[in-house]
């Protein structure tokens, strides 16, 4: 069977790997890319684990980031994200990726889209799934990022180089809405499972933040037990279904079953002792909450980028689910972290949030740390037959 090259570089970004493409090396009509993201990745894989191709058999390593020089006066690139399903053969662009986001800047500097500057370079970009401005800063040396570096992040082995990314305005990325339906807690009626108290908020991504203990679970499970549940995975599933309706990104229960990257679901707990993967147990007291998500049907072994930000925000907004289980001096109107409990340790994300004078609540910023690295780039090669005919 004869195959086609499409050049590409193969990058981690935080916790995420993916592929990189420049949207000039695809076919121009989008509706076409699907074919060639699933074969390259591997996809579709009843087996999960997708050896036939790129991607690794969890949503975190079936990622493609498409990017292109931008017109827009005020950025730099545009990048779009297409997240690549395991099982079944499906792209979603509907979110961002936070983790992917931090290896867009360094991809750039490597293409020559953006030229580097002496020290350190800021590469402004425009994520186009929710129309939503990036910048990320990194140190660049001789023309080059700087991979090596001193920080550590939940969830990566050995140490990076910082990232800074800085995200813009990320109130309603998904919803146009910060709160989608106004309020900061709703009781959601779910067939089946019953009622709910929970906080719609779509900061970088939307979500929808439930109490662990509403769900039946203590909210420090690692992700192999939390799948195995299957009762709560499914209650989940059927919460994320019923909280697309509501806050508007489907308009029935089967055709949220089908936008399946968001809202993510987010389980949230009050500071508590955190277990993580690499057996260790982070006190309560070096945390401000714990967090557990749901990410593409599956539990996620660390955060979600995106998904940690809309957190850190709706901590700051007085009333909601998160706000009312953060540690208290950490929550409303300040800009130091929150420190999120999670599978692979503690993530510190800043959020600043202000309400307005109309009482509208607003989020001017989110901010965290990341590392990347550039792991090979070449040529990916995909099936013939999975190349479209221009």
């Amino acid at each position: 069977m004869s195959q086609h090259p499409l050049p590409a570089y193969f990058m981690r970004g935080g916790t995420s790997k993916a592929l990189m493409v420049l949207k000039s090396d695809l076919p121009t009509e989008q509706e076409k890319w699907e074919s060639i993201f699933c074969a390259a990745m591997g996809t579709p894989d009843p087996y999960g684990r997708q050896l036939d191709g790129m991607g690794g058999g969890v949503s975190s390593l079936s990622k493609v980031c498409i990017i292109a020089p931008s017109e827009r006066k005020d950025v730099d690139i545009e990048y779009t994200f297409a997240q690549v399903a395991v099982h079944e053969q499906r792209v979603d662009y509907r979110g961002n990726c936070g983790n992917m986001s931090s290896a867009v800047g360094p991809y750039a500097v490597h293409t020559g889209l953006v030229a580097a500057d002496t020290g350190k370079t800021t590469v402004r970009i425009l994520n186009t799934n929710t129309n939503k401005i990036i910048e990320s800063t990194f140190a660049t040396e001789n023309g080059v990022p700087v991979y090596a570096g001193s920080l550590s992040i939940p969830g990566v082995s050995g140490t990076g180089s910082p990232i800074e990314l800085r995200f813009v305005d990320p109130g309603g990325a998904t919803t146009d809405r910060l709160l989608p339906t106004a309020a900061v807690t709703d009781q959601l009626e779910v067939d089946g499972e019953g009622s709910f108290t929970v906080s719609y908020v779509d900061a970088a991504n939307a979500a929808v933040f439930v109490r662990a203990t509403e769900v039946g679970l203590n909210g420090t499970e690692l992700p192999d037990e939390l799948a195995q549940k299957e009762k709560v995975m499914q209650r989940l599933e059927q919460i994320r279904r019923h909280a697309s309706v509501a806050m508007g990104i489907a308009q029935t229960l089967e055709q949220a079953a089908q936008i399946k990257m968001v809202p993510f679901v987010c389980i949230v707990s009050a500071p508590q002792d955190n277990p993580t993967l690499q057996g260790q147990n982070v006190s309560a007291r070096d945390l401000d909450l714990v967090a557990r998500v749901i990410s593409n049907g599956q539990p996620h072994r660390a955060l979600p980028l995106t998904i940690s930000l809309c957190i850190a925000v709706a901590a700051e907004i007085k009333g909601t689910v998160v706000n009312q289980l953060t540690r208290p001096h950490t929550a409303i109107g300040r800009e130091s972290n929150i420190r999120l409990g999670n599978p692979s340790g503690v993530l510190e994300v800043q959020a600043h949030v202000e309400q307005t004078p109309d009482q509208e609540w607003q989020a001017h910023y989110g901010a965290f740390y990341r590392t990347a690295r550039l792991l090979f780039n070449g040529q990916v090669w995909v099936p013939s037959d999975s190349w479209p005919a221009e």
